[in-house]
């Protein structure tokens, strides 16, 4: 079986002026389908960095990144995004929704950079995967109407909307309380999994971690031992 997402030694150096900070260094990764994978790292580890590469975000100092065959970093941004748009799913700590639209247009919008796409399609798919993560009765409220546990809801459905082989995710219940984390990482794990989709999450917390089927260790830019 080939890996949607191949990772080949990647480096990122930022340069500051005369001051260069290498932030990953020789880092290899392949994800299968369906697979779930955590990254595990404290602040500043580089988690976040990598994940912005592996999705298309940033392009790496050295190294490839491959999608569905693919080379990533010798695409220019447009074709990055659409291959991002086609392939991947996004969840952030914060839901980055848009404040003045709702639910479903917010969850609706990733179709609508599709060219083949209706609106009322785009609006039907939103409607349809808004109810599979419980959240049919808040179709036409704002971010600001909903809860914390709400406006995560609607991230995931934005995600999951164009049926992504993969979903990266950073953090994705760290700004939740215990409960409210739980119920929303039960949710994605479920939808997930019934959508065959991959999950690559990045999260400091270890219990999280531990209901992935895979566990990496990212410490100053290297792997170590989990």
């Amino acid at each position: 079986m080939s890996a949607i997402l191949e990772a080949k030694n990647i480096n990122k150096i930022y340069d500051e002026g005369a001051v260069s900070t290498q932030v990953l260094t020789g880092l290899d990764l392949d994800v299968y389908a369906g697979e779930r994978i955590a990254i595990v790292g404290t602040s500043g580890s580089g988690k976040s960095t990598l994940l912005h590469l592996l999705g298309g975000l940033d392009t790496p100092t050295s190294g490839e990144v491959w999608l569905h065959g693919q080379l990533l970093n010798s695409m220019n941004e447009t074709e990055r995004g659409a291959m991002r748009n086609k392939h991947l799913g996004f969840i952030y700590q914060f839901h980055h929704l848009l404040a003045e639209f709702t639910a479903v247009e917010n969850v609706a919008m990733p179709l609508l950079m599709r060219p083949k796409v209706s609106t009322t399609q785009a609006r039907q798919q939103a409607i349809d995967i808004l109810n599979s993560v419980g959240l049919e009765h808040r179709l036409a409220h704002r971010p600001g109407e909903l809860s914390g546990g709400e406006r995560q809801r609607v991230a995931i459905a934005r995600a999951l909307v164009t049926k992504p082989s993969l979903i990266l995710a950073d953090e994705p219940t760290g700004n939740l309380d215990y409960d409210n984390a739980q119920s929303v990482f039960g949710l994605l794990s479920e939808l997930q999994s019934t959508m065959q989709t991959a999950l690559l999450m990045v999260t400091h917390d270890r219990n999280l971690a531990a209901l992935a089927d895979r566990q990496l260790l990212l410490r100053n830019g290297h792997w170590e031992q989990y």
